[in-house]
This record gives C-alpha cells, structure tokens and sequence, in this order.
C-alpha cells in the first residue's frame, strides 16, 4: 500500500494550502513516499475521498494508506507533534 494524500490545486483558502504544503513538506523531510491526488480535477477522486472519510463533507487535505482512511490534517498535525507519524500512516 501507498499513502495517498487527497488534495486541491484550486482553493482560495490559505489555511488549506497552508495544511497541504506541511503536510508535503513533512512527508519529504521524512523521505516516505506519497501519491497526491488533486480532487479539483476529477470529481471520482473527491466522491472517492469523501467515501474513504466517512464523510460526505470532507475538505482536503485527507490522508489514506491504499483504501484505509488515516485522517485529516488536524490528526496527522497530532502524530507528527507526538512523534506517532508512522503509526497514523499504518506504515
């Protein structure tokens, strides 16, 4: 399995942006490999991401390992915070 991070390429919202690139950032720094998949350009990838959630809402950034949900930024900002990154990405 993969992490695959559910993104947008089109927000107006810097916070979201801001949450992505740290996540990027992070997941480089640490040399783990990702997918981004940017949902703005394929309504399939945002149903499948919101399906993966649990949650018809759910804004981006997500985070999956292959099919299994790990969570939005504010629990990967936790794992990272806690030292439990690995744990939070199933790797």
């Amino acid at each position: 399995m993969s992490v695959i991070v559910y993104y947008s390429s089109v927000s107006s919202c810097v916070k979201m942006k801001k949450e992505q690139k740290r996540i990027f950032d992070v997941l480089e720094s640490k040399n783990i490999s990702f997918q981004q998949v940017d949902i703005s350009q394929n309504t399939a990838d945002k149903d499948l991401m919101r399906k993966k959630a649990n949650d018809e809402s759910a804004l981006p950034p997500q985070i999956c390992n292959g099919d299994v949900y790990c969570g939005d930024y504010g629990a990967f900002d936790n794992a990272v915070e806690s030292g439990q990154l690995e744990a939070f990405l199933k790797l």
